[in-house]
């Protein structure tokens, strides 16, 4: 019997993400730093971040995080950010860093609104040299409705 339950645990311990998710705090996000660089196929300069080691250590793993929910998707065009400043102070619309906002890579849309803190989970892309995404991007990304 006691085998058997042994058996069970270590069954849906493996199945389970549970243990393999790590919480990650806005804090964390900030071991970068930006330099400029100039992009001709833009014809403008763009921040280029150098990411550090503590950081690094999250790329490709499971995360949670929790933040602000926005939405700017325009028609068909998804484009969905987790923040850690509502939309009217984000890094799009307000003073906040670059490091301050994840791209978020949807498993099934979204049903929240913007401004609602969610808590989301996916795997963390580091990117470097896209300008045409963010610096962190969740992907296979689902999420939950804090408030």
């Amino acid at each position: 019997m006691r085998r058997i339950f042994l058996v069970f645990i270590i069954t849906i311990w493996s199945q389970s993400d549970l243990f393999s998710q790590k919480q990650v705090t806005w804090n964390d996000l900030t071991d970068v730093t930006f330099q400029n660089f100039y992009s001709a196929a833009y014809g403008e300069y763009f921040l280029k971040p150098t990411f550090g080691s503590h950081v690094k250590s999250y790329e490709g793993s499971k995360i949670i995080i929790k933040g602000y929910f926005l939405d700017f998707s325009i028609q068909e065009d998804e484009f969905y950010l987790i923040s850690k400043n509502p939309r009217s102070s984000c890094f799009f619309c307000g003073g906040a860093g670059p490091e301050s906002v994840v791209e978020v890579v949807f498993k099934q849309k979204p049903k929240f609104k913007t401004d609602q803190i969610v808590e989301i989970k996916g795997v963390l892309e580091l990117n470097v040299e896209d300008v045409d995404h963010c610096n962190y991007i969740l992907k296979e990304a689902t999420g939950r409705l804090v408030q």
